[in-house]
């Protein structure tokens, strides 16, 4: 489990993808402080497991599902990437609960500044806009994000001085893929949603009533 605060900008310094498996090694200092193999590190805000830890940096595996979802795949040596190691238990929790299962990627379509603030908008596809509201959370790259705008095309985030300069996601140009985990409540809320409306073949015993008695 991870909260989406960025603690550290890693560097790439390698990618291995083959068919049925790859690593990715990256340069590290911060996030390496109490972390031993077998630990979870989110990279752009993929949950990965370390597998071996160096004086300057570790090496984690990742599955071809990974890659599929992520966009860790166009990763290359010299890449910059945001890292944060999983939630302690007695940390604060600053973000938002964020699984490190990425549902997508996003397409980044416009930026400009407003104020102190630097706005940015990204296309997206339809399953990951269904969960996506005005003033709710996102993590983008595994940074927690608070949604200004939402269309049925694309979302917009805002980031303070501090996000962006403690984050990759300003460095990146327009057309860039970003890495995106909708807010886990919205998606179990929704299927419990779906899975209320009666089938043809099947009632469903799951109502709104039901959902409300029970807190949601």
């Amino acid at each position: 489990m991870f909260t989406g605060i960025v603690e550290e900008i890693g560097i790439v310094r390698g990618v291995a993808s083959g068919q049925n498996n790859g690593s990715i090694d990256i340069g590290a200092s911060l996030v390496l402080e109490g972390t031993k193999i077998g630990d979870s590190i989110a990279v752009n805000g993929v949950c990965l497991t370390v597998t071996i830890i160096k004086e300057d940096g570790f090496t984690a595996d990742v599955m071809p599902e990974t890659f599929r979802r992520s966009n860790l795949g166009t990763l290359r040596s010299g890449d910059s990437v945001d890292l944060e190691r999983a939630m302690a238990a007695d940390g604060r929790f600053g973000g938002h609960i964020v699984s490190g299962h990425i549902d997508g990627v996003g397409t980044i379509t416009k930026k400009h500044q407003e104020g102190l603030a630097t706005n940015v908008t990204i296309s997206a596809p339809p399953g990951i806009l269904r969960h996506i509201v005005e003033k709710g959370s996102i993590a983008i790259d595994g940074i927690s994000l608070t949604v200004t705008a939402v269309t049925d095309q694309n979302f917009s985030v805002s980031l303070i001085p501090h996000t962006g300069k403690q984050t990759v996601l300003l460095q990146k140009e327009c057309g860039s893929q970003v890495n995106l985990e909708n807010d886990i409540i919205g998606k179990y809320v929704d299927r419990l949603l779906t899975a209320a409306v009666p089938r043809p073949d099947k009632e469903s015993r799951i109502t709104l009533e039901f959902l409300q008695e029970n807190g949601f």
